[in-house]
């Protein structure tokens, strides 16, 4: 008897396991503000909530006057707040998590496509770069003004100094992963050969290596 109520409240916390992922939150409307209390539609089910409560689905308001409220959502707080007299809409959509898995070449390399400000790009994985680094040839194929919008400077190959250009892309992608404002090296001659994906833009991302795969995980 004791074995299968042992078992039967295994089954029980898997079950609410599984319904916590189930009621996982995709979109919250604030249809209505007021001391100390919020009216919110959550995934279409709409709570009355006072500041300290938190819904079955997870939302905790924080703190709520006529004028605005914060939410507490997957553990990270934000603010809305009442623009104009009447009901408030404010929707939150439950940010995405992209990853991109890149495998190993014959030559140990990591190797991908991509592009950068929405032309085609071929990179070379390299975490050992301060920063994403291309030749003037392929800047000026990506359509990079790096004379113009670019800062002069001296740039640390492996074997030398170079001059260069500091930028900054509008956009640099790999797979799902799209980054914004990412510093990129302009280098005079044909240093590197493949442009190198660095730490400008590696940084913001979680990287892990398992075998000969390497994933990248945008925070």
């Amino acid at each position: 008897m004791v074995k299968v109520q042992k078992l039967q409240l295994v089954l029980l916390l898997c079950l609410l396991s599984l319904n916590t992922v189930v009621n996982a939150v995709e979109k919250i409307e604030i249809q209505g503000l007021f001391s100390n209390k919020a009216v919110i539609m959550i995934d279409g089910k709409m709570h009355i909530l006072a500041v300290g409560q938190t819904s079955p689905e997870g939302v905790k308001v924080v703190s709520a006057t006529s004028r605005g409220a914060v939410l507490e959502i997957d553990g990270q707080q934000q603010q809305y707040n009442l623009g104009n007299a009447g009901t408030v809409s404010t929707s939150y959509t439950k940010k995405k998590t992209h990853r991109e898995t890149i495998y190993k070449k014959s030559n140990g390399m990591y190797m991908t496509d991509g592009s950068i400000n929405g032309r085609p790009a071929h990179f070379l994985v390299d975490t050992g770069a301060s920063a994403i680094a291309m030749n003037t040839e392929q800047a000026e194929k990506l359509g990079i003004p790096y004379e113009r919008i670019g800062r002069t400077a001296n740039i640390s190959t492996a074997s030398e100094f170079k001059q260069g250009y500091s930028v900054q892309l509008k956009t640099v992608t790999v797979g799902d992963i799209t980054e914004k404002n990412v510093e990129a090296l302009i280098i005079e001659g044909g240093h590197p050969g493949p442009i190198l994906l660095g730490m400008s833009f590696l940084s913001r991302l979680d990287i892990n290596h398992r075998g000969t795969a390497m994933t990248l995980l945008q925070k």
